[in-house]
């Protein structure tokens, strides 16, 4: 996916959403590292990094004595993303403007490689992982993270925040993979790596932002979702992972 590609690049909402979005799942990922182990004086790279990602996450775990490198194809999220590494004081991270399909990044250079919700826009699972693990050292860890759409509901049911969950899936079916997460075991398998997974589920009140042709049915949404009896599960998060033996 290219900025040109990427409907939302760039604006001010969509970047505040990827950090929203980062800090929601920010929990998860600490519990995730410290189950993969300590990571100290080791070298991690974030793939489409965003505004933030888990830049912060990985900053930590590899302690002062080790590197974090956050890739992305899109300028504007990289100039999100150097502002909160500023704001944090994250001197050990550094920062590119990186093609996940041309990469530049040398290889098998990191102990750790991270993607969050790459295989499930792409759609291209087999290409993602041959970067992923060509960027990998003998014995690091490959880490996924992508939804399951199955735990998405309202209750009591909200037909039009439905009807967009419907539509957001529809649009990944048809240009990505929208079960990427189910799929995570599978493509750790077809590389030789045996995985590990776990699910993470958020369940809290919603609110919708979307495309601009879809705004009756955001208001509708909006409206479904002030109703103070109503609330909802987001999809589950899938994460997965698997240490690279050569």
């Amino acid at each position: 996916m290219s900025s040109s590609t990427y409907l939302l690049a760039g604006q001010a909402s969509e970047l505040e959403r990827l950090q929203l979005q980062s800090r929601v799942w920010q929990t998860s990922g600490s519990r995730l590292l410290a189950e993969i182990g300590d990571g100290r004086g080791g070298r991690a790279v974030e793939i489409g990094c965003g505004v933030m990602g888990w830049l912060g996450l990985l900053s930590e775990w590899v302690g002062q004595d080790g590197e974090v490198v956050g890739t992305d194809i899109d300028d504007a999220m990289l100039s999100a993303a150097e502002q909160f590494v500023a704001d944090e004081g994250l001197r050990n991270v550094l920062l590119r403007n990186d093609d996940l399909f041309a990469s530049r990044l040398e290889p098998a250079s990191f102990d750790l490689v991270h993607a969050r919700f790459e295989l499930t826009p792409l759609g291209r699972g087999h290409d993602q992982m041959e970067t992923y693990v060509r960027l990998l050292r003998p014995g690091g860890t490959i880490v996924l993270e992508d939804p399951d759409w199955g735990s998405w509901h309202f209750n009591p049911r909200a037909e039009a925040c439905q009807e967009l969950i419907a539509l957001s899936r529809e649009a990944f079916a048809r240009w990505g993979d929208a079960e990427a997460g189910r799929n995570h075991l599978e493509l750790f398998r077809s590389f030789g790596i045996e995985g590990n997974v776990r699910a993470e589920v958020l369940a809290r009140l919603l609110s919708f932002v979307s495309a601009e042709e879809l705004r009756r049915l955001r208001q509708d949404a909006e409206n479904e979702l002030r109703e103070p009896a109503r609330w909802g599960t987001t999809f589950t998060l899938i994460q997965s992972w698997g240490q690279m033996v050569r």
